[in-house]
């Protein structure tokens, strides 16, 4: 992390002044390396100082963030979070029904999947962060957002695009580092949003969104085939899941806004009785 803060900050100065600089020794302040950190760091320091990253083609190429993946899920949970609580809040539930929804919306789905693979402990045992985030959501949307305004439903549907855009992409990955294979990925993947956004719909009394005629999983079957198919040509990790998820949200929102349904498959037309 702190190596691509450095090499972003050095190609910045770059742009501005023509030449790189170093952070990691300040003359001015009279001490050495050595003298602050441990002599077996040393060499590591020393390779970046006289090897500056600069933003080159090579660079973009190569650059992958430790922390992306970290608060891609964090977004995705704050996302889940705000449409279970929107959606609990216009069914006029109390403040801890809320948040019962949104930790449900938020965590059942990457739960099941953890189950199904084999993967313990689950992860919201072992970081208290994601309930956290989920109760700090569900209370300031309960308390800032007016259930009854007109644009809460435009609101709960965009933050449901990007929860089924982010944790598909979570899904898939964490299913393929665990060895399965594409097809399960891709259904892994589904399920991480699917379970969730299924038993909120359920608690709220609603159709769920999977159960009609809604574009809604064959979006993230489109961007799990597209991940797939990216990474089969070889293209940089970073690039492939942004595409991934910016195509699952754009098919969402476009089914959304142009109101795309699958066709009856029907043979017999339906007459009134």
């Amino acid at each position: 992390m702190s190596v691509n803060v450095y090499a972003w900050l050095n190609a910045c100065y770059m742009t501005l002044f023509g030449k790189t600089f170093d952070i990691l020794s300040v003359p001015t302040l009279g001490v050495t390396t050595s003298s602050v950190v441990p002599a077996t760091i040393n060499p590591a320091i020393n390779q970046i100082a006289q090897n500056p990253l600069v933003l080159t083609p090579e660079f973009v190429t190569r650059f992958e963030p430790t922390s992306f993946m970290f608060w891609l899920e964090m977004f995705g949970i704050f996302a889940c979070s705000v449409s279970g609580t929107i959606l609990a809040k216009h069914k006029n539930f109390d403040v801890f029904g809320c948040i019962l929804v949104a930790m449900i919306a938020a965590i059942s789905g990457p739960t099941a999947r953890d189950i199904i693979l084999d993967r313990y402990p689950l992860f919201w045992m072992v970081n208290m962060n994601y309930l956290l985030i989920i109760t700090i959501t569900s209370v300031g949307f309960q308390i800032f957002c007016n259930p009854k305004a007109r644009h809460v439903d435009r609101l709960l549907k965009l933050f449901d695009g990007l929860a089924l855009a982010i944790f598909t992409l979570i899904g898939i990955q964490v299913a393929q580092e665990m060895g399965a294979n594409i097809p399960i990925c891709i259904l892994l993947g589904v399920l991480n949003i699917l379970f969730g956004t299924v038993i909120r719909d359920m608690l709220c009394n609603e159709i769920p969104l999977v159960l009609q005629r809604e574009i809604y999983v064959t979006a993230a079957i489109i961007g799990g085939i597209l991940y797939f198919v990216m990474e089969g040509m070889g293209i940089t990790p970073w690039i492939t899941e942004s595409c991934t998820m910016i195509t699952i949200f754009v098919i969402r929102m476009l089914a959304v806004r142009y109101d795309w349904h699958f066709p009856n498959i029907g043979l017999m037309k339906n007459h009134p009785l």
